[in-house]
């Protein structure tokens, strides 16, 4: 193809959505001339599918539940009051909450401002707001952000560390719709025995974002913590940042929750126009579709040039994978769906990964987010006539034709800036991708039994580790091997489970596991003195 045939196909597929400054190319995508024709059904059936969710059908029937996201930043379309007061409600209360802390009305237990915010949760509970606070952050911010977003000790530690003497001004957040994910439980009591050992109660700057009626909600409840704000069962967790799992830590950092709102909401007008062509969303859907053959053949590269998006990626790791990731489709055929997604940030891309992009397995597509804005202010020249920002744009340039030039696939998403109202775009685009997405594959993109299973596969562990733990107390002083205890608590054919724990344990002095090695890994025995 030469550069006028390129130019042209360009210009006849550039999707340009001027209202909410947004655009789409899908040029150097390399489906037929035909390929629209051929999807025209199953892409107008996942329209009326869309249609019925956001009117509030049981979009969601392994778990007979609506999927309202949609509602979150536009009330009106909720399918009754009761869901429409709440989400207003909500937000109200999201931003009264935020004054009050800002103003000093609301204080620690010792009479101070708030100065720091620590979030505990995961998965959604966490990537949205990482996302959403580095994206937006600025010199100005009225609260610093940190993060509890998994169950590792050393992880801990470090934010603590970094949190220093300022626990006493912070507030933290627990963000758990059930209560009971295990992450976020010893995220939280990892966070009371900080407060507690720094002289501090933990109640008193503690606020709960939970499911009414659930343990965690019941926890607040009964001690007294500053607020609870609710999770509902018709919003998932990989949607949620625009509910109070998001909106809360953002508004206390100072940024403008409204603007996220609005420019999802602008985007999820954009949206629902029902030709393809005029779709972002239903173009995104459209060409994972193409480039996968409909069967997630080949992963999604992440590449915004903008350091604000660098977690962007990462964002969308859950959100696409979570929602795609099925081994059994609506009709419960087995067809192990899903795109796996990575990315970084341009132009560090240059200097990583487009080597391989470029001259390696061709076993993706790029989507490049391309910023046209470069900063606030004035730009100093790196050259002649040049700043740095036009470098960062001849790079993403660059490397789109490079890549394409080797016959690699890509798309590029240009917006104006990164303020709020585009990060609240993004995140709008891709949830409508997504679902249809979905709905061209014929999965439900609204439940995770893999999830489930990992942290059921992970519940068993922990018994055994009891169990082991209970049987060298029951016989302190005495050593056993591996598979003498996994004989004597009756799990023999889960022997490497016990061969792991018993690394673990003897790796931390506290458990009171001591390990006497023999002549090889496997002969070693263990004992509790």
């Amino acid at each position: 193809m030469d550069a006028l045939q390129l130019w042209n196909r360009y210009r006849r597929y550039l999707n340009v959505n001027a209202e909410v400054g947004v655009a789409v190319d899908i040029s150097r995508m390399n489906f037929s001339d035909d390929f629209f024709a051929q999807m025209d059904a199953p892409i107008r059936q996942a329209f009326e599918k869309m249609d019925e969710l956001e009117r509030g059908a049981i979009a969601n029937p392994d778990e007979g539940r609506m999927v309202g996201h949609y509602w979150l930043r536009n009330s009106s379309l909720a399918p009754d009051d009761e869901i429409r007061n709440e989400i207003d409600n909500t937000i109200e209360q999201i931003k009264h909450f935020a004054s009050d802390v800002h103003s000093g009305r609301v204080r620690t237990e010792r009479g101070e401002p708030f100065g720091n915010i620590l979030v505990i949760g995961i998965g959604g509970s966490a990537l949205g707001p990482q996302f959403v606070s580095h994206a937006l952050t600025t010199p100005t911010d009225r609260m610093r952000v940190f993060f509890f977003d998994n169950t590792d000790p050393d992880g801990i530690d470090k934010v603590l560390a970094s949190i220093g003497r300022g626990l006493s001004r912070t507030l933290t957040i627990v963000i758990s719709k059930s209560g009971g994910t295990k992450e976020t439980r010893n995220g939280m009591l990892e966070a009371k025995a900080a407060y507690e050992k720094a002289g501090l109660r933990f109640e008193p700057h503690a606020v709960a974002v939970t499911g009414t009626g659930s343990e965690l909600y019941n926890t607040a409840k009964a001690g007294r913590w500053l607020a609870s704000f609710p999770m509902w069962d018709w919003v998932g967790g990989r949607t949620s940042e625009l509910s109070a799992v998001g909106l809360l830590p953002a508004a206390l950092q100072g940024l403008d929750i409204g603007g996220m709102l609005r420019g999802a909401r602008e985007m999820d007008e954009v949206t629902r126009k029902k030709e393809p062509l005029k779709n972002p969303a239903a173009l995104l859907a459209l060409m994972w579709y193409h480039a996968g053959g409909g069967r997630g053949q080949k992963d999604m590269v992440i590449l915004p040039y903008k350091d604000r998006l660098e977690l962007f990626s990462r964002y969308l790791q859950q959100l696409v994978m979570e929602s795609l990731g099925k081994e059994r489709d609506l009709d419960r055929n087995i067809v192990h769906q899903g795109i796996a997604v990575y990315g970084n940030k341009g132009s560090t891309d240059q200097h990583a990964y487009v080597q391989q992009l470029r001259e390696g397995v061709n076993n993706f597509f790029v989507t490049f987010i391309e910023v046209l804005k470069d900063r606030n202010g004035e730009s100093i020249e790196v050259e002649d006539g040049v700043t740095s920002g036009d470098y960062l744009s001849g790079f993403l340039q660059g490397t789109r034709r490079a890549l394409f030039e080797n016959g690699r696939e890509s798309i590029t998403i240009t917006v104006n800036d990164a303020g709020a109202e585009t990060v609240g775009k993004l995140i709008a685009l891709y949830e409508r991708a997504v679902g249809f997405y979905a709905s061209l594959v014929n999965i439900n993109a609204y439940h995770q039994p893999g999830v489930e299973a990992g942290k059921k596969a992970a519940a068993s562990v922990i018994a055994i580790q009891r169990k082991i733990v209970s049987h060298l107390r029951e016989n302190s002083g005495t050593s056993f091997s591996v598979d003498e205890i996994a004989s004597a608590i009756g799990v023999d054919e889960e022997i490497e489970t016990v061969y792991k724990v018993l690394q673990h344990l003897s790796a931390n002095d506290h458990h009171g596991v001591k390990q006497t090695p023999g002549e090889g890994p496997f002969d070693s025995k263990y004992s509790v003195s």
